[in-house]
This record gives C-alpha cells, structure tokens and sequence, in this order.
C-alpha cells in the first residue's frame, strides 16, 4: 500500500501538472470504485482544481466550489499520468481523469488484481471531508513530547503502533519495518514498556525513514511522474527480504506473517537474537522451531 513518502511524491508531481488545470471530464470503467452518490460524480467536471493534500494514506484533489475527490489507493491501487494521446492500460483501469491546462492530460487510477479495494468518494464542503481524517499525528510535524504521548496513549506492540492511524498518520506495513530496524527495537515490543531513551530513538528514527525515503523517491522519480510505486524496495533494510542478510550485521531477515500482512525485522538487531514466533510455523514445528538467531546459523 503507497504509504507517506509514496503519496508525498504522487501529489508533488500531480501539483507540477494539474494544479489551476480545469478537470474537463471523468470516466469511471469500474462501479465499484465510487463509493458516494451525492454529489453525483458529473459535478466534479468543469471544476479548476485549487489544492492538493494528503489525508493519511488518501490523496484529495480540491475543485473550486469546495468539491473534493478522495482517492485511496488501497493496496494495489496506483497512479498514472497519460499525455494526449497515451493509452490507458487495459483491464487494471479503474477511473480516467482528463485534464486540461499548460500539461493536458489524463490521469489514470488503475487497479492489479481481482480484489476491488481502491475507492474514489466525491464529497462537498470540509466539513464532509473531516470523515477521513482518523485522527493519527503526522509523524514529521511533531515534537518528540507530542510523539511518546501519542505512542503511550494505549499500550500496543510498537508495530501496531506506528501502523495505527488513529495515532499516527500515513505509516504502514512496510515503513513500520523499515523504522523499526533502524531504531532497533522489536515489533512486538510494548509501547507502555519503552524507556526514555527508547522512546527517542523510535522518534528520530521515524523521521529519519520517512524523510530518507521521501527524498530518495523524489529524486528516483525526476521530472517523470512516479511509475514505481511499490511496498517493496531496493535498499529497504528488512522489509520484503526474508531470508537476506541484515545490512548491519548480515544475520538472515525474520518475518512473523499474519493474515494478509508480514512483519520483516532482523532478530539480532532488534529482539537480542530471539527469533519471535510466527503463528503459524511455530504451531506447526513446535520443538523444532528456532529459538535464537545461532540455531539458524
């Protein structure tokens, strides 16, 4: 799922084309993309757009007359940027949005997969919008008090945490990993059990992930609009590498997977060596599962 840097990098380019641009026309192939009925979708054309902004893992696009599409990209869901007379991808397009202004052009909400997840909500007035905020602090706009209240405010594993968006804003499976590894803690560390110093370290290196990543896909992207979104990097740490060498110290990545979702992180970095147990694997081996980092080794 496109999380902070990703949706960062999208609206920055979507601002360098559609901003002040006039959205002339909206064609939706899926019906179940839409997920609002009032105002009717037509409202939305003719509409210059005025502002764009990130709402958690969401990217509105502001139409004068206070309209605003909401898009949420779910999973699976991803941008792309069409000029003229560009094609748009076959079965995997959900919506096209045409654009006129100095970079006319198309912008194409597309889908992989069978599962429809993406949604697309056109709503009026900011009261209306408030809905989607879920209330999470936005991880690079606070102070390290503001963030170890807002971490302490329940007592959850660390992963949980930082992937709630109730408590903070635009973090997901895979960056979670990725500050994780770098503050060194484990995922399944309990907020309410965090030192000081602990604390502060999960602080500096939630903004020292978001930032980095932010600016790597910035600079990956260019001019062009970002075609490679992805939860899975070259040069994440943990995240995605099962069974790779740690960066920092070359023991092989754990993961813990759990429904839909997987937890990568370096059991000599962040657990003093425990491997932690995988719900299913763990049940299954019993005895036989690895206890430590050196019975794999």
């Amino acid at each position: 799922m496109p999380e902070l840097p990703d949706i960062v990098v999208y609206l920055e380019a979507l601002e360098q084309r559609i901003a002040g641009a006039t959205l002339v026309r909206v064609r939706l192939l899926s019906p179940f993309l839409l997920r609002t009925a009032t105002p009717p979708i037509g409202a939305a054309e003719g509409k210059r757009v005025e502002r764009l902004r990130r709402i958690g893992k969401r990217i509105v696009i502001g139409l004068e007359g206070e309209l605003f599409m909401v898009l949420h990209l779910m999973i699976a869901g991803r941008l792309r940027w069409l000029a003229p007379n560009d094609k748009p991808p076959g079965r995997i397009t959900l919506a096209l949005f045409e654009f006129t202004g100095p970079q006319p052009g198309t912008l194409a909400l597309t889908e992989a997969g069978t599962k429809r997840r993406a949604s697309l909500h056109l709503v009026q007035g900011e009261q209306a919008l408030a809905q989607f905020q879920a209330g999470g602090l936005e991880p690079l706009a606070c102070d390290l008090a503001g963030f170890a209240q807002r971490l302490t405010r329940e007592n959850h594993t660390l992963k949980r945490a930082l992937t709630d968006p109730r408590l903070f804003s635009g973090i997901g499976n895979a960056y979670s990993d990725e500050i994780l590894h770098r503050a060194k803690l484990s995922p399944v560390a309990l907020t309410g059990a965090l030192s000081a110093e602990q604390t502060e370290r999960l602080y500096l290196a939630t903004r020292a992930t978001l930032a980095d990543w932010t600016q790597r896909l910035r600079s990956a992207a260019g001019a062009a609009f970002p075609d490679k979104v992805s939860a899975f990097r070259e040069g994440m740490a943990v995240h995605g590498r099962f069974g790779q060498p740690c960066p920092a110290c070359g023991a092989p990545v754990q993961r813990i997977v759990y429904a839909e979702n997987e937890t990568n992180y370096c059991a000599r970095c962040q657990t003093g060596g425990r491997i932690l147990a995988d719900r299913a694997l763990s049940r299954l081996l019993k005895r036989s599962w690895p206890r430590d980092i050196d019975e794999l080794e």
